[in-house]
């Protein structure tokens, strides 16, 4: 009796773990895509904003992720979709960064996916692409862009 009382808490802290229980539906999963996409092709700054998880960010960070999503805006979006997690992108996710002026700083959730947005610009004879990325997590039901926050 204790073998299978363990083996269940043992698949309980599993899945826990990995957030399957709390995991964003596919509805979810490409309502936030499609909101981020048609606010990105807007020019819609505010909105872009929105996204971001702030509670506890670092002033400096949140300067930078915001700078980052809004690098770009207006641009032709060609491919934008969120992705797994590869092994790399978890330990990624989970490491301490140094700050400017000596302090550490750690994504404020747990990412569960990544954004993956592909885009293209001609200018005239000018023709580019980039490719930017960035972590999804779940709080509360919604699917927000973790900003780092100071380690304490």
């Amino acid at each position: 009796m204790k073998k299978i009382i363990l083996s269940i808490a043992v698949i309980l802290a599993s899945i826990l773990n990995t957030g399957l229980l709390c995991a964003a539906t596919p509805e979810q999963e490409k309502a936030f895509v499609d909101a981020y996409k048609k606010a990105f092709e807007a020019k819609d700054e505010a909105t872009l904003k929105s996204f971001l998880y702030t509670k506890g960010a670092d002033p400096m960070a949140l300067q930078f992720y915001t700078m980052m999503i809004t690098n770009d805006m207006g641009a032709k979006v060609t491919s934008i979709e969120l992705v797994a997690l590869t092994p790399d992108d978890v330990k990624k996710a989970d490491e301490t960064k140094d700050l400017p002026g000596g302090q550490k700083a750690k994504l404020s959730l747990k990412p569960t996916r990544k954004l993956v947005l592909k885009t293209e610009t001609a200018d005239g004879d000018n023709h580019s692409t980039s490719t930017s990325e960035c972590f999804v997590a779940e709080k509360d039901g919604k699917l927000v862009i973790p900003v780092p926050a100071p380690v304490k």
